[in-house]
């Protein structure tokens, strides 16, 4: 697939996503403290702040991955959420944190986080790197916010576009050239 001209914006550098991670990390670390915890990668886009984040849980996290879909090629969600992988590990009676890249329509979350509550965990939190909140269609709650952007369609940092730019150490913003 060919992509239409456009340009990268730098919206979040390297430098203030690797602070924000350590952040994330004690504060998610302090509410789990001693108490059974399983740590979920939504893959693929999540796949680096999973990584960096898991590095930083004090409270020895169980880690498991799924795969969710719901974009495709383009550059808005479909509507319609694809399990693509499941998760290895049960949850039952286990408190369960789920890492995503981005939340923004809230769609594909309320859909995950609705078949794990199902599962019998003691509680389902959500962290992600990038919180749209004024792109929510459904009632979702990021418990532990990276970052909060308004608008723009984004990459780097794990998440693509058209399964381009997830291995840039930064968020930038995709700006389409006329």
């Amino acid at each position: 697939m060919t992509l239409p001209p456009h340009d990268l914006n730098i919206l979040i550098p390297a430098e203030a996503i690797s602070a924000r991670v350590v952040e994330l990390g004690g504060e998610i670390s302090a509410r789990y403290a001693g108490q059974p915890l399983v740590a979920v990668c939504v893959l693929k886009g999540a796949f680096h702040f999973f990584s960096d984040l898991a590095r930083r849980l004090a409270c020895s996290p169980e880690l498991d991955f799924l795969q969710l879909s719901s974009y495709g090629a383009g550059t808005s969600s479909s509507g319609r959420v694809l399990f693509r992988k499941d998760m290895d590990v049960s949850i039952e009676g286990k408190h369960v944190l789920v890492v995503e890249d981005i939340v923004d329509s809230g769609r594909s979350m309320e859909y995950l986080l609705g078949v794990l509550q199902s599962r019998g965990p003691l509680s389902v939190a959500l962290a992600a790197c990038i919180d749209k909140r004024e792109r929510r269609e459904v009632p979702v709650t990021v418990d532990f916010p990276g970052f909060t952007l308004k608008e723009g369609f984004v990459v780097g940092y794990g998440m693509d576009y058209a399964e381009q730019y997830r291995e840039l150490p930064y968020v930038a913003e995709v700006v389409f050239r006329n």
